[in-house]
């Protein structure tokens, strides 16, 4: 039986990036974990050792600073590690009226969710199409459907993304590569609270990062392009009959601040 290949899991140590790492951690898998946070990430690496990874690689990496993603890349050349799935998982948004939100959060924004997401892409994509085989995984989002004020920059790099994912599953339709796009609903994790978002309506009933997780895990597996969340299939049947004039309206409702029982 061949070896199984390393996963390269970008935003590991949390949320629907960590649930990843541990559903293939549990299947034996060799992984690169990737995040900024130093001391979490060797806490991540030592509980995936745990529960069945053969070997945990952390790397500590900014992905919202221009030029990281080449640096990430070298690094893990530099180790001579060949990655058979990549994880495109970090992600970062900021609540607020566009007027009022700070224009380098929301570059640093664009950085990480978009131009890293590309870089990574083109880089591994290559070693895959030259070897025949590999897999991707782009995290994208319900907002990719739908024009979101009050995280307008936000929706529109997960917008990106899920154009950029569904073009490239059609270029590479006639090799043995395969790309997903996980396609959640508002989950449960630190996502709101770094956006300065925990006490919008969306947050009223969100998903579980593990049950997000095993929905994008199984499709990307057996090679599928899309991994819609629990009920996020109506929404998106609803968005594509609706003007992106109603759909904005009807998102912006869900971005409001919950109000408090008097």
């Amino acid at each position: 039986m061949e070896p199984k290949q390393t996963v390269l899991i970008t935003g590991a140590t949390s949320g629907i990036g960590k649930e990843l790492a541990r559903l293939f951690a549990k299947e034996g898998y060799k992984l690169v974990i990737v995040a900024r946070d130093e001391q979490k990430l060797e806490d991540t690496a030592d509980e995936l050792k745990e529960i069945g990874a053969l070997q945990v690689t952390p790397i500590s990496c900014d992905l919202s600073v221009v030029g990281s993603a080449q640096k990430l890349y070298n690094q893990v050349r530099k180790r001579r590690i060949v990655i058979g799935t990549l994880i495109n998982d970090a992600g970062a948004g900021e609540h607020g009226f566009f007027k009022e939100t700070p224009l380098d959060e929301e570059l640093a924004i664009i950085q990480l969710n978009v131009t890293s997401l590309v870089q990574l892409t083109k880089l591994y994509m290559r070693e895959m199409v030259r070897r025949d085989e590999g897999k991707i995984l782009q995290l994208a989002s319900i907002a990719s459907y739908q024009p979101t004020p009050l995280l307008a920059v936000y929706a529109a790099t997960k917008a990106f993304v899920l154009s950029f994912t569904d073009a490239l599953i059609n270029e590479l339709k006639d090799s043995n590569v395969t790309m997903t796009a996980l396609i959640p609903g508002a989950t449960d994790t630190e996502f709101y609270v770094r956006a300065n978002a925990e006490n919008i309506k969306a947050t009223e009933n969100m998903a579980g990062p593990d049950v997000v997780a095993k929905i994008g895990f199984q499709a990307l597996m057996n090679g599928k392009p899309h991994a819609v969340a629990p009920g996020m299939k109506s929404q998106i049947l609803k968005s594509s009959l609706m003007s992106n004039q109603q759909v904005a309206a009807m998102a912006r409702k869900q971005m409001e601040v919950k109000t408090t029982p008097s």
